[in-house]
């Protein structure tokens, strides 16, 4: 089952507190279901433009591939043309850099995805990781 929409403003609620908290720059999470459909959004005033787009591409990139974009940015390093090549393949959906996290439930199933862009990419997967594990599940940044 993937994530249903209190669940996904439940993590948005949890990402976007814990950025105030640590004091970072305005956050878009974008909560994707298992099958790459969004399934909530939200822009914290003053994020700048282009960020959902970003944090999309971060959360599709890591559902379409079955790791963190954390995991698709050491790819991208050691296998520049299979990037490349996939985001192609995904019309360009795909952000290698940290901030795109799966999300699984307590048997390792795949629910989804969020995505976060605004800060640097460690601290938007901070955000992430937090705000799951916040809401119950599991977060898979690898």
């Amino acid at each position: 089952m993937s994530i249903d929409l209190a669940t996904a403003q439940t993590i948005i609620t949890e990402a976007l507190a814990t950025g105030q908290q640590q004091g970072f720059k305005p956050l878009t999470v974008v909560v994707l279901d298992a099958g790459g459909h969004i399934t909530a959004v939200a822009r914290q005033d003053g994020a700048s433009n282009n960020r959902f787009e970003i944090a999309h591409g971060k959360a599709y990139g890591a559902l379409a591939l079955g790791m963190g974009s954390r995991a698709l940015m050491e790819r991208a390093e050691q296998q520049a043309y299979f990037i490349t090549a996939a985001t192609a393949a995904l019309a360009g959906r795909l952000i290698p850099v940290p901030g795109g996290v799966l999300v699984r439930d307590e048997d390792g199933m795949i629910k989804g995805a969020i995505g976060i862009s605004g800060d640097s990419s460690d601290n938007d997967e901070i955000a992430a990781a937090t705000a799951i594990k916040a809401s119950g599940l599991t977060a898979q940044v690898d």
